[in-house]
């Protein structure tokens, strides 16, 4: 296995938003409230953190505020994929000019390519930066999925280091698992452990938005040799789990972040708020876990 670039929870962070833009103020208090809380890395301008509706400069900006934030703290991992090879291959090194830790590339989307595009696109990524690649599989949104034949093949290349595998196919885990070094990491919450059961190195999770502590405690006693404590504190947390995906992430956890007090503003279109119905089962569910008790505005 390569050197993972952090070991436990990555929380793919949330951008706040306000009225001007990106709420920078409230951005560097999630960023100390991770650190704080346990959080092993932060991924920022992912899937969660709405990067696909952020203007170039925004994009630009955020990864930068959230490198000197974190001022070495923890590591950060700037998503900087596109169905554009220029124009991941220009953020990729802008992020690596200012200091982030590691990139986090998804799959080309909506023009898609083939599994040799895909090889190209990601070699020629990768071929233009020295610091570490997260590689991020995840068909249902990007409709397009490494193959295991192509990760074999990326996985000479030195700097590409793990995976993001969020396919839920828990035998394509294992294939990655037998067949590559990549470093593993869940991309989905609800297959945490599961994953590390294969030798999976963590999360780039979702609910640690929410539950830092929780979620790198899961990894972490895991890592310790304490399966059935780690096993128990993740189902401990699965019904809340798969209420934040009942609709698109980030809708949910967003919501869930200020119904808890986070005040994280609102989504960006075609983003937008939630049903009545699902917001009701959301609000029950944090209720449930006692997490919507002891919070005052």
């Amino acid at each position: 296995m390569k050197t993972p670039i952090f070991t436990g929870s990555g929380v793919a962070l949330v951008t706040p938003f306000n009225e001007n833009g990106v709420n920078f103020e409230k951005l560097a208090e999630l960023i100390e409230f991770h650190i704080e809380n346990g959080t092993d890395a932060i991924i920022i301008c992912g899937t969660t953190g709405e990067a696909s509706t952020m203007p170039d400069d925004e994009h630009k900006e955020v990864m930068r505020f959230a490198v000197e934030k974190a001022a070495g703290r923890i590591p950060v991992i700037a998503g900087t994929g596109s169905n554009d090879t220029a124009h991941a291959v220009e953020f990729s090194q802008y992020a690596e000019s200012i200091g982030a830790d590691g990139l986090l590339v998804v799959t080309p989307y909506y023009n898609k390519t083939t599994q040799h595009g895909l090889y190209l696109h990601t070699k020629k990524i990768a071929e233009s930066v020295n610091i570490p690649i997260i590689l991020y599989n995840v068909p249902s949104r990007t409709g397009l999925g490494y193959t295991i034949d192509t990760l074999k093949k990326l996985d000479k290349i030195p700097n590409i280091n793990a995976i993001k595998e969020a396919s839920g196919n828990i035998d394509f885990v294992a294939q990655i698992a037998a067949e590559t070094d990549l470093v593993i990491y869940s991309g989905n919450d609800d297959m945490i452990v599961p994953c590390m059961s294969l030798g999976g190195k963590g999360v780039i999770s979702v609910i640690a938005n929410i539950l830092p502590k929780e979620t790198h405690d899961i990894c972490a006693l895991y890592e310790a040799g304490k399966t059935n404590e780690s096993r128990d504190l993740f189902l401990k947390y699965f019904e809340l789990i798969k209420v934040l995906f009942i609709e698109v992430n980030p809708i949910p956890i967003k919501t869930a972040m200020n119904l808890l007090g986070y005040h994280v503003g609102g989504f960006r279109m075609p983003l937008c708020e939630m049903m009545p119905e699902n917001l009701d089962r959301l609000d029950k569910t944090l209720k449930k876990y006692g997490l919507l008790n002891d919070i005052t505005d």
